[in-house]
């Protein structure tokens, strides 16, 4: 039983949310926060990264950077930038990327579920990504990205969905990067009902995107519980703010692979090598994408390649039967040498947003060969995660990303 529980969302004000939405804090480095702040101070990516404030003698991760991010939210809110909601509602957040909606549920998702597999992994975290967003959420007193969950979708939560759909929106922009965002409010108490129940009867809901996020979430409310002993379970501590969308509307893409040398090999002995695991066919100059699962397509010396898993090699497993695994089970690691692609040097990870032509870029500059990845599907995840496995590195990309600061969930 899942609980999924509506919030009093502290939001921007009307007619400033545009100006405040902002990507994520970890899809920039410090110069580029840095200058998107400078273009845009009501971003919230100054909150988010608050180093941005400081010159660069500043170390990221000192203590004034998270009290710096404290005040500047707080005094926001108090300059009126930012609205409070008297009632508990339920949000509708829709997000509309080249023609393609995809709809979710803003609300609150228990730290209790998270613990006890309820909120499903597929990834690995890592403690000192975690120990940033712990402090900040820490100092803040509040959690200002979302989690991106996804779960299988359910008819009565569409039907209430579709309906407050018609409604006026609370915010409908249109971001620098084309990608649309609309909200609505649930306030109606049968709807909220209805989909609090939808949320219980479900046995699991998975992360899709921001593991990191949650692991930093769910320990700052385990902290504030061994502060509190007293707890009911009912505080906002007890949760962390989430966007649940249904599967048949998520599309993963391709997150490809790029790697700098053919450890040692020419390249008629790396193509011999590779059409043990594939069946081989030049394409030529024309880039291409991989069509279906067990299809790969490869860059090399400036002519593109269709790569086929041949039989043998496929799996019903669902890790072993993952592209990803079955090209780093036998082509990465025994023939490239790149035997842990989380901490080779020889590797990198190219999102599928950046296109082909990042992959031919990339080639030739400072790469020798490149991998155009099939995308794992939502079922592939889920099963991964029923299975109580996970996944290899760098094996989703989701697009679009959620926008911080729209939604903030105060856990004072």
């Amino acid at each position: 039983m899942a609980k999924v529980k509506p919030f009093s969302a502290i939001r921007p004000k009307e007619g400033m949310e545009a100006q405040i939405a902002a990507l994520p804090y970890d899809v920039y480095n410090r110069s580029e926060a840095c200058e998107v702040v400078k273009a845009n101070p009501m971003s919230f990516l100054a909150i988010d990264r608050a180093e941005t404030q400081f010159s660069d003698d500043v170390d990221t991760y000192a203590d004034c950077v998270y009290e710096k991010a404290k005040s500047m939210m707080w005094e926001r809110v108090e300059k009126g930038y930012f609205v409070q909601d008297s009632e508990e509602n339920y949000y509708i957040y829709e997000l509309v990327m080249d023609g393609r909606s995809q709809t979710g549920i803003v609300a609150c998702a228990s730290i209790d579920d998270y613990q006890n597999n309820v909120i499903k992994k597929h990834e690995n975290t890592r403690a000192d990504k975690e120990l940033d967003r712990i402090r900040h959420v820490g100092a803040l007193e509040a959690q200002t990205g979302p989690i991106f969950l996804a779960y299988r979708a359910k008819a009565e939560i569409n039907e209430v969905v579709n309906r407050n759909k018609e409604k006026n929106a609370l915010y409908d922009f249109v971001a620098d990067d084309g990608i649309a965002h609309r909200v609505w409010m649930i306030n109606d108490k049968q709807d909220v009902a209805t989909i609090r129940k939808a949320f219980e009867d479900m046995n699991e809901i998975y992360i899709a995107d921001g593991h990191h996020r949650c692991a930093s979430a769910v320990k700052v409310g385990l902290q504030k519980r061994e502060a509190n002993p007293g707890y009911t379970g009912e505080e906002e501590f007890n949760y962390f703010l989430s966007v649940l969308f249904p599967d048949e509307q998520l599309m993963i893409m391709d997150y490809n692979r790029v790697v700098k040398d053919l450890n040692g090999l020419t390249e008629s002995a790396f193509l011999d090598k590779i059409e043990d695991v594939f069946e081989v066919n030049k394409i030529g100059e024309q880039a291409q994408y991989p069509a279906a699962k067990g299809e790969i397509c490869m860059y090399l010396y400036g002519c593109w390649y269709h790569l086929k898993i041949r039989d043998t090699f496929r799996s019903n497993d669902p890790i072993e039967g993952l592209d990803v695994t079955i090209l780093q089970k036998n082509v990465l690691d025994p023939i490239l040498g790149i035997e842990d692609p989380k901490t080779d040097k020889r590797i990198d990870f190219v999102g599928g947003i950046r296109g082909l032509k990042e992959l031919e870029k990339r080639v030739s500059t400072d790469c020798k060969v490149a991998f155009a990845m099939y995308p794992t599907s939502i079922a592939e995840l889920f099963a991964v995660a029923d299975a109580g496995l996970l996944m290899p590195p760098k094996s989703t990309w989701f697009e679009p990303k959620l926008r911080s600061g729209i939604f903030i969930h105060s856990i004072k």
